[in-house]
């Protein structure tokens, strides 16, 4: 019954998947159709600036989230260390999860400049479009941030439901 539900419980999260992959599509779209808008409307310095923000928009948002998923699993392993985990575990845990926590330290100061350069390039935007058009660069943006953050969520989701699946399967003579 227990596998019977992990493989149900992963048939709706592979369905959510398809249904995100479909947003994303939709959300590609427009910001192929708000691209060509601005590449007409814009200076190519400012439109330049513009590409690169939306790159290391995408770029950032995926570093962060792979650092503190990662961070995350090793604080989990350290949790669940007990007094029979050999010294050398311990310490190379440890020294991981500073590591991933410099880097994901890191990865915020990348954000909060990447923050910055958007609330740049929405003052430029502001020059060319109406506000609606505006108001619908910056629902893009909000979108595209968090499709990208639901898709690793579920992407986490899957792999532990698959690991519990595969462990059980592994556990059943």
């Amino acid at each position: 019954e227990l596998m019977a539900g992990l493989r149900s419980r992963l048939r709706g999260l592979r369905e959510q998947c398809t249904r995100l992959r479909s947003e994303g599509r939709e959300c590609a779209e427009r910001g192929r159709e708000l691209e060509a808008t601005l590449r007409d409307l814009c200076k190519p310095n400012e439109f330049e600036r513009y590409l690169m923000f939306i790159g290391d928009l995408e770029k950032v948002v995926n570093l962060l989230l792979c650092l503190s998923s990662r961070l995350a699993r090793v604080h989990n392993a350290m949790s669940r260390m007990g007094g029979s985990t050999d010294a050398e575990e311990k310490q190379s845990l440890s020294e991981r999860h500073k590591l991933l926590s410099r880097q994901r330290e890191d990865a915020k100061d990348l954000k909060e400049n990447l923050d910055r350069r958007e609330r740049v390039v929405s003052g430029i935007l502001a020059k060319y479009l109406t506000e609606q058009q505006l108001q619908d660069y910056q629902h893009f943006v909000q979108v595209k941030t968090s499709l990208l953050i639901e898709q690793k969520d579920l992407e986490e989701q899957i792999k532990f439901f698959e690991e519990q699946l595969e462990s059980l399967e592994q556990s059943i003579p």
